[in-house]
């Protein structure tokens, strides 16, 4: 008697335990939201591909995603997926960037925090073969202060030197300890960003290629010294820097 009250109770434990683990599936599945739907031809095989932009949003947060991803249904019948980064926002853009006349998969997320920093993705499944072509490197850049409520960013692509006149930041400069009578208390650097936005552009010659912005800050992040923005082309395999431009941020 008690053998059978034992397997009673084990097999209603196991049938509560299915239908629990079943039901969290599904809360699991509900979960994943679909950001963007696009169809076009990027295997290059003439037919329709679906292209999803997925993400999983935290249980307690909406505004901020766990997990993104990118979801491809071929026309082989076969599904791609491309893990990108976590992040608050996310979109997606098919563009030839490597030139061999099939759309690429451009996707850029944005990161979250008060920097703006977004982290870039480059695909392509010509022939249902993947490919990560990568994006460029942000630019280098030696930037720093200078006395007389100066600053100056030196490009190392370039090895131009562009010079910053500050004295409207005067008082809060002073008033934060960075300068004394016009002299800087300590050598102090400026903070070069990575990306703050990395989007496709058509270049001179119409072909497409990429336009980086990256944001240089001073004492702090809100401190906004300049943006430098740099252009980009793809040929052999790798991103080529054609040219940059910076600009000072008016307070």
């Amino acid at each position: 008697m008690k053998k059978e009250i034992l397997l009673v109770i084990t097999s209603f434990f196991l049938i509560s335990l299915t239908a629990i683990t079943g039901v969290y599936a599904i809360e699991e599945k509900q979960k994943v939201v679909t950001i963007s739907k696009q169809e076009a031809d990027i295997t290059g095989d003439g037919k329709v591909d679906v292209i999803l932009l997925k993400g999983i949003p935290y249980q307690n947060e909406t505004s901020f995603l766990k997990e993104i991803f990118i979801e491809v249904k071929a026309s082989n019948s076969k599904t791609y997926t491309f893990p990108l980064e976590s992040g608050s926002k996310a979109a997606l853009e098919l563009v030839d960037l490597n030139h061999d006349m099939v759309k690429d998969i451009f996707a850029t997320v944005l990161t979250g925090g008060s920097g703006g920093i977004v982290a870039t993705y480059l695909y392509s499944l010509k022939d249902f073969e993947y490919s990560d072509l990568s994006v460029p490197d942000p630019l280098e850049m030696d930037a720093k202060f200078l006395n007389g409520y100066k600053a100056e960013i030196k490009l190392t692509q370039t090895g131009k030197s562009y010079l910053f006149d500050l004295k409207d930041r005067k008082r809060y400069y002073t008033k934060l300890g960075l300068y004394h009578n016009a002299m800087l208390n300590e050598p102090t650097e400026l903070t070069v960003n990575p990306y703050n936005s990395l989007t496709p552009v058509r270049l001179k010659d119409g072909r497409m290629g990429l336009r980086g912005v990256q944001r240089v800050t001073g004492i702090a992040n809100a401190d906004t010294i300049a943006y430098v923005e740099s252009t980009w082309f793809y040929h052999n395999g790798q991103w080529k820097f054609i040219s940059a431009e910076v600009k000072k941020e008016e307070v």
